[in-house]
């Protein structure tokens, strides 16, 4: 097995998603948002989780590699420590602006006034 050869995308539950991000989230419900994602040809699985974090579901894949969107550090990442502590490896992805779900709720609400 090749380190990072399978891509399995973990997402909220729509109950979690509501707990964190509040009344109104999340838009789009989590059967179509892992439709989605499954559509995309470099994903092998699509996943998801009811806790607040996916640290419990990060324990039971033991990835050798763990990968995060946003403006995080390295530090900050559930299940960091863990994946490093195995050996793996872990990442964050640049962070697009204007592009994730709150900053386009907050661009339609500031267009409505």
């Amino acid at each position: 097995k090749v380190p990072g050869s399978r891509l399995i995308v973990a997402l909220n539950a729509d109950a979690s998603v509501a707990r964190l991000k509040g009344q109104g989230r999340p838009v789009h419900a989590l059967r179509d948002r892992m439709k989605v994602i499954n559509s995309l040809s470099v994903v092998d699985w699509v996943i998801s989780f009811d806790e607040d974090t996916p640290l419990n579901l990060i324990e039971a894949i033991s990835p050798d590699v763990l990968v995060k969107g946003g403006d995080y550090s390295v530090n900050d990442i559930v299940g960091a420590k863990y994946v490093l502590n195995r050996g793996g490896e872990v990442m964050v992805l640049p962070f697009v602006d204007g592009h994730s779900t709150s900053s386009i709720i907050k661009q339609l609400s500031t267009s409505k006034q």
